[in-house]
């Protein structure tokens, strides 16, 4: 019997209660002693509770609440949760209480040498974002009801850059965390297609009971992306930006969220993009100050005299 089937059996045989010994064990399975031993030994270590008792009566046994415990986790994969349930704190994710929950329970069947094990790891990691505001977690939870159970909802949106407040008739498709924001990314009925709503702008939802049909292969994340970032159908409004720079500073604008989507060629101390012209004017200079000297404008020129005309402004600015 392979190795794994081993184990699993010697799981079963302590599941049902009864207190074994290796040698039962051994006979049962046809197994050398040792090897028992040895199973034993990786059971517990893949976070297993198991109760030694040496003596005349001695022999294996689980924990009471682990015979009802209807899976368990390995140590990575309880770590790999607790980092996990760090990560979805910091972004806000609604469903908390229920991922505190879930954590109690792996704690609940550990025994305290793999619980502090686990805590060494779990403190030696921390997330730091930008703060967010509890009133949104009832928003995300229905929002997330809607999305997987197909129904419409009924929104008041504040719309960027405007005071007056708007209805709308939302099929959520996906929700999406980007840039320390949630979305919700669906079909709008008062304009007849696809928009994103960010939902820290919605002073109200309404769930309804209209169903709706989600498209096929629908991405949320090739729409938002796509939404983002603008086309370039105008091949002649369309410049090559060539940057000089020592390599962590070119490896930073490269990796860049907007920028890395135009890389076209890159060297160690070069990396060149097609950009509109009006993009390169309007939004690459104030991409690029915060480096400093570490990063040269080598083509076009106009942005080196775009570059000298804000940072003049600023200057004068200052001097006020």
């Amino acid at each position: 019997m392979p190795k794994v089937d081993n184990m699993l059996a010697i799981l079963w045989m302590l599941r049902s209660g009864e207190k074994m010994t290796a040698q039962q064990i051994s006979e049962k399975l046809e197994l050398n002693i040792r090897t028992v031993y040895r199973y034993i030994d990786t059971i517990s270590t893949s976070g297993v509770p198991i109760i030694s008792e040496p003596g005349h009566n001695g022999g294996y046994s689980l924990l009471n609440h682990f015979i009802e415990a209807p899976l368990f986790f390995d140590f990575e994969e309880q770590t790999s949760l607790f980092h996990a349930a760090v990560f979805a704190e910091e972004a806000g994710y609604y469903g908390g209480e229920a991922l505190d929950r879930a954590i109690s329970k792996l704690s609940h069947h550990s025994n305290q040498e793999q619980e502090t094990k686990i805590n060494q790891h779990v403190t030696s990691l921390e997330v730091i974002s930008r703060l967010r505001s509890p009133s949104m977690e009832p928003f995300l939870k229905e929002l997330e009801q809607a999305v997987a159970d197909g129904y419409s909802v009924k929104i008041l949106y504040h719309k960027s850059g405007e005071k007056q407040l708007n209805d709308r008739l939302v099929d959520p498709y996906r929700m999406v965390y980007w840039n320390h924001k949630w979305y919700v990314i669906g079909y709008c009925h008062l304009r007849n297609d696809i928009r994103s709503f960010r939902v820290d702008r919605m002073e109200s939802l309404l769930l309804t009971e209209n169903t709706f049909n989600r498209p096929k292969n629908f991405s949320a994340r090739d729409y938002f992306i796509k939404s983002l970032l603008p086309t370039m159908e105008d091949k002649e409004g369309i410049m090559s930006l060539v940057l000089n720079g020592d390599k962590s500073a070119l490896e930073d604008i490269c990796q860049h969220w907007f920028l890395g989507h135009y890389l076209q060629e890159r060297t160690s101390n070069q990396a060149v993009f097609l950009l509109e012209k009006e993009i390169i004017h309007t939004y690459v200079p104030y991409l690029l100050l915060p480096y400093n000297t570490s990063i040269k404008v080598i083509e076009p020129i106009s942005l080196k005299k775009r570059l000298i005309e804000v940072l003049s402004k600023l200057i004068q600015f200052h001097e006020i």
